[in-house]
């Protein structure tokens, strides 16, 4: 009798633990992923972000002189759409694996082909793609939590920065993209249906032939004549080619149409680019 109702009791608790609710709690290290426009692709990090809770980091939580997953919990991803240049090596458009080597005034950046590192032991530095060695510098106020975002972002270039504790680190990433943009419109132009704005946007601003722009601009506003956008585009692209009278009247006739269609930010332009050629 006593046997079989150690046995129940048994099954009982053991019915219990299988049909127990699971408890949901926050994670300690939230994990984070942003995506960044950056030329004609994206750049997107996924990381895990600790918070220093009253520890010392580098050189005790994070030693020095040794690989890190920058990060906690899983692994640190990066994802290229594009190709991309880190420290002068062209990476391929694909998803690598990030780490880093903190060290007392220098630290090493690690892109690799490895995706799985959450420890130094699983590291293998044959899977390197590249090593870019980079200075830390001291921030004024303490960051908490682990933050890495990219910053001073421009059309092809951009800065992964992390920031941690008093720690600031910074890891460049640029791409080339004007033979693409190039041939695209090399490509676009053969066709009957001609992005000529674009076309000339893109001319005037990185420095390609202006007098090839201000034709495509005039192209552009003889499908749009109303287009005061297109108008203040032309004027700058005269301007620069040292055109100011024109440039002017082309500003003029842009003030004219904004005014009427309500758009003030585009007078108070034109305004200043006249104000810019007396």
């Amino acid at each position: 009798m006593i046997k079989k109702l150690m046995a129940c009791s048994a099954l009982f608790f053991s019915l219990q633990t299988v049909h127990a609710q699971s408890i949901k709690t926050p994670s300690p290290s939230t994990t984070q992923t942003i995506k960044q426009e950056l030329g004609i692709g994206t750049v997107e990090l996924s990381y895990s972000r600790p918070g220093v809770k009253g520890r010392k980091i580098f050189g005790d939580l994070v030693p020095f002189g040794q690989v890190w997953r920058t990060g906690a919990n899983g692994a640190t991803t990066l994802t290229f759409e594009d190709e991309v240049t880190v420290g002068g090596t062209k990476i391929p458009a694909g998803k690598y694996g990030l780490l880093s080597i903190p060290d007392n005034g220098s630290w090493t950046w690690i892109i690799t082909k490895q995706l799985d590192v959450t420890n130094a032991s699983a590291y293998k530095q044959d899977q390197d793609v590249v090593r870019i060695k980079a200075v830390p510098a001291t921030l004024t106020s303490p960051v908490e939590t682990l933050t890495m975002q990219f910053a001073n972002v421009k059309p092809t270039s951009t800065d992964l920065q992390l920031m941690w504790d008093k720690t600031s680190v910074s890891l460049p990433i640029t791409t080339d993209i004007d033979n693409k943009v190039m041939a695209q419109i090399n490509s676009a132009m053969s066709k009957d249906n001609r992005p000529y704005f674009q076309a000339a946007m893109y001319y005037l601003d990185n420095g390609k032939d202006l007098n090839q722009a201000l034709t495509w601009f005039n192209k552009a506003i003889e499908q749009n004549p109303d287009a005061y956008f297109m108008y203040y585009q032309k004027a700058r692209t005269l301007a620069g080619l040292g055109r100011k009278d024109e440039a002017k009247q082309t500003a003029q006739k842009s003030i004219q149409l904004a005014t009427a269609q309500k758009n003030n930010d585009y007078v108070r332009l034109n305004e200043k680019l006249i104000a810019s050629l007396k």
